[in-house]
């Protein structure tokens, strides 16, 4: 009988017009009599009906609806016992209220419901939930609407935009949006508790509930991120709030035509209240945000949150202090997690008083060769270069630092080169202890003093070579570094008795750019006042294509150009001038040839005239 029932009523409406609807409409707003006809308006708010049908029922429900409001009882009480007519009649219209709001969820959240129409209903939703409650925000109403879009299953990216460009600008709504994410937060973390236990209890579990789980708190990352940042302050009074009662507008309006005396008074009221919503909001703020944080975020919501989170989180915390956790958490993880959280945890430590002991063994274990290829390596080495301008460090940590910069130079791409030595020249500026690194060479177990090539050049000529030999290959004797460049601990690493050997490589660098840098590092950097600080920033972001832009830019005067005078004949030519410095295999065995008949020659000729010296003498 119901399958008939339901058929019936598919037929009918699809035979109903738009004109009929109207009429429908219209009769419903002229009389309580044909108040039959909201069950009917209702059934076509769905999003399998034509748009231009459900905005036309729309518009009827909504002109009926608004003005009765703020006379319906709530949802939550209970069914009256007496026989009212006039209490049974609206707990009926609350009812067949809270079926339209489940209608416009349902079309507002439908892959297949139309942009315009969307956004329509959109409005009408916040209509209701400014009206809602005799003039006061509908948190009820709007708490459900959040919670259908973060349970969702398909995509509600567009729904959250219409509600950051539209409605998100107002501080009420703001205000009751992070009230709803962090009950949902707190939801998903029980929730989530719960699962482990009951995953942990039944091993042969086939079900997935991590990745339901991970989609849900992207939905709340993503609407938690788009609520733009309120920066209030306790001057301020003009906030723009979404519900405003008209009754208050009407007291507020009757106030201020009151003699001068009262309406400063009623001035400094709404400064009190200001800073009120000023506390709140940062309040709500907070539990939000730290109810999220408490989840376990997928791997790319967390570096999307630590690549933000210093600039749209912890300037409008109410005590950033409370983020120590999470952020010592996330710098102890080790790799990219480890970079991104740097940014946030040097600021709580250097605004906020953050005391955290192993910060430098975290940072130095940071510097391997692909941090100079990473994503955010501008903004990590710039921290860097921050991190260790302090005057106060130990010379063994710069010292560690500065040797491990340089290990780094040799196997890092030519970008990476120059902050090296940028990082480098600043450390040895401002820590005039570790300059001995620059001028030691290692000789077995002992340091000795650079050898100076003019004192070399200047070694009269009659000397006995034999010496000078035997200083050479004492030079030449392969040297142990004392440097450990897999110790983790600055401390252990044995930096002060090495060497920045590895710069001086970087004198004979293939790239020009670096072979010309690294002069800067032989000046006397420890004469502070003839010397400069290098700004890491003009080189943390460097590439392959920002050095070859910049060669493109240089002017050459003379370039090298291989050209011919006249065309050749030959692959190689018989000129010995052509290949000066070089020899070749066949020429080699073909100058021994020579050497050896030049030398039986010799010998023949040597032969001759011993033989006739010998009959010289005979006779």
């Amino acid at each position: 009988m119901a399958s008939i029932l339901s058929t019936k009523q598919k037929q009918k409406k699809n035979t109903t017009k738009l004109s009929d609807l109207r009429a429908l409409g219209h009769d419903l707003l002229s009389s309580r009599s044909h108040v039959n006809n909201l069950p009917k308006l209702l059934s076509f708010i769905t999003p399998t009906s034509p748009p231009q049908f459900v905005l036309e029922s729309l518009l009827s429900l909504q002109s009926f609806f608004i003005p009765l409001l703020p006379d319906l009882p709530s949802s939550s009480s209970s069914k009256p016992t007496h026989s009212d007519p006039e209490l049974i009649y609206r707990t009926w219209l609350r009812s067949k209220f809270d079926e339209l709001v489940e209608s416009l969820v349902q079309v507002l959240l439908s892959p297949d419901s139309d942009d315009t129409l969307k956004e329509v209903v959109l409005d009408t939703l916040m209509e209701f939930v400014k009206l809602g409650n005799g003039g006061k925000f509908h948190s009820a109403i709007f708490h459900r609407f959040l919670r259908n879009i973060v349970y969702s299953m398909t995509s509600t990216n567009f729904l959250v935009d219409l509600l950051t460009s539209k409605y998100f600008k107002y501080i009420d709504v703001c205000y009751f949006t992070y009230i709803g994410l962090e009950k949902l937060a707190k939801t998903l973390d029980a929730k989530g508790i719960s699962d482990d236990r009951n995953q942990s209890a039944d091993v042969n579990n086939r079900s997935h509930p991590s990745e339901s789980m991970e989609q849900l708190i992207r939905k709340i990352h993503y609407i938690i991120s788009h609520i733009p940042a309120f920066e209030g302050s306790v001057e301020k009074t003009d906030y723009d709030m979404w519900s405003v009662s008209s009754e208050s507008e009407e007291h507020s309006k009757i106030q201020k035509a009151k003699d001068k005396k009262q309406k400063t008074e009623k001035h400094n009221d709404n400064a009190l209240s200001a800073a009120n919503i000023v506390k709140k909001m940062k309040l709500k703020f907070t539990k939000a945000w730290l109810s999220f944080l408490r989840l376990q975020l997928p791997l790319d919501v967390y570096k999307e949150v630590l690549a933000s989170f210093h600039q749209a989180v912890i300037p409008y915390i109410s005590n950033p202090i409370v983020l120590c956790d999470f952020l010592t958490r996330s710098y102890d993880i080790g790799g990219v997690i480890s970079v991104m959280a740097l940014s946030s945890l040097f600021i709580i430590m250097t605004k906020y008083g953050l005391e955290y002991p192993n910060f430098y063994e975290k940072l130095y274990a940071l510097l391997i060769p692909s941090i100079f290829m990473a994503k955010h390596r501008s903004k990590f080495l710039q921290l860097l270069d921050s991190c260790l301008k302090s005057p106060l460090l130990p010379a063994y940590l710069a010292a560690a630092f500065a040797k491990k910069l340089s290990r780094l130079s040799l196997s890092v791409p030519p970008s990476g080169a120059l902050v090296v030595i940028a990082l480098i020249h600043n450390l040895l500026r401002r820590h005039p202890s570790i300059n001995c690194l620059v001028n030691r060479v290692q000789q077995g177990d002992q340091d000795t003093v650079k050898v100076d090539p003019e004192a070399e050049a200047s070694t009269p000529e009659g000397a006995d070579a034999n010496v000078t030999d035997a200083a050479d290959q004492s030079l030449r004797k392969p040297v142990i570094d004392p440097f450990d460049n897999e110790q983790s601990d600055p401390k252990k690493s044995n930096a002060m008795r090495s060497s920045l050997w590895e710069i001086d490589t970087l004198r004979h660098h293939y790239c020009p750019h670096v072979a010309r840098f690294v002069v800067s590092l032989e000046n006397d950097l420890t004469v502070r006042s003839k010397t400069t600080e290098i700004s890491v920033e003009d080189f943390s972001s460097g590439s392959y294509a920002t050095i070859f832009g910049e060669e493109m830019r240089r002017r050459v005067k003379q370039a090298p150009i291989s050209f011919y005078r006249t065309t050749p004949t030959c692959l190689f030519p018989e000129s010995k001038t052509d290949f000066l410095g070089w020899t070749f295999k066949c020429e080699d065995i073909k100058r021994k040839n020579d050497n050896t008949r030049e030398n039986g020659d010799m010998q023949k000729e040597s032969d001759r005239s011993s033989g006739k010296r010998q009959r010289v003498e005979c006779a």
